[in-house]
């Protein structure tokens, strides 16, 4: 088995962009009701939050109404674009992303992670919200309700 793991504030954010994609065009929805449909822990949600925000992919409005919203069309939005405000450059070694070692110009093995590497990226590339909520909508996936 490979041990290739996302961190749990990428995979958080991308379960937070989905929620939000579910109820775009609605009000802004506040982070608790997010945190409770989620069932994530709202401290952590916060952190997320202010990332995706300065990356311009969600808005915050303020006031007794406010909460976030998606900023962008479903249509647009990547989980690639997700990913790499979470979690950086998306890449199977270090040596693709950090300085090479001193095999790297000889280094079959790096070709390989390479091709993977380019594949996952081009994979999430092409992978949107839109797309996603279309998955839901094809395997027949039913919202949870949970009591809020």
């Amino acid at each position: 088995m490979i041990g290739i793991k996302l961190s749990t504030k990428t995979r958080y954010g991308l379960r937070v962009m989905f929620d939000l994609a579910q109820h775009a065009g609605d009000k802004p929805i506040s982070l608790s009701v997010i945190a409770k449909r989620q069932r994530l822990p709202l401290n952590y949600l916060e952190q997320i939050m202010l990332k995706l925000r300065n990356a311009d992919l969600v808005l915050s409005v303020r006031g007794a109404h406010g909460g976030y919203k998606l900023n962008g069309k479903l249509n647009e939005i990547t989980v690639k674009n997700i990913f790499d405000v979470l979690e950086g450059p998306i890449s199977l070694v270090d040596c693709l992303i950090d300085e090479p070692c001193e095999i790297t110009n000889y280094c079959v093995t790096r070709l390989i992670y390479q091709q993977l590497t380019d594949k996952v990226n081009e994979i999430i590339s092409n992978i949107t919200l839109q797309d996603m909520l279309d998955d839901k909508k094809n395997l027949g996936i039913s919202d949870i309700v949970l009591d809020l």
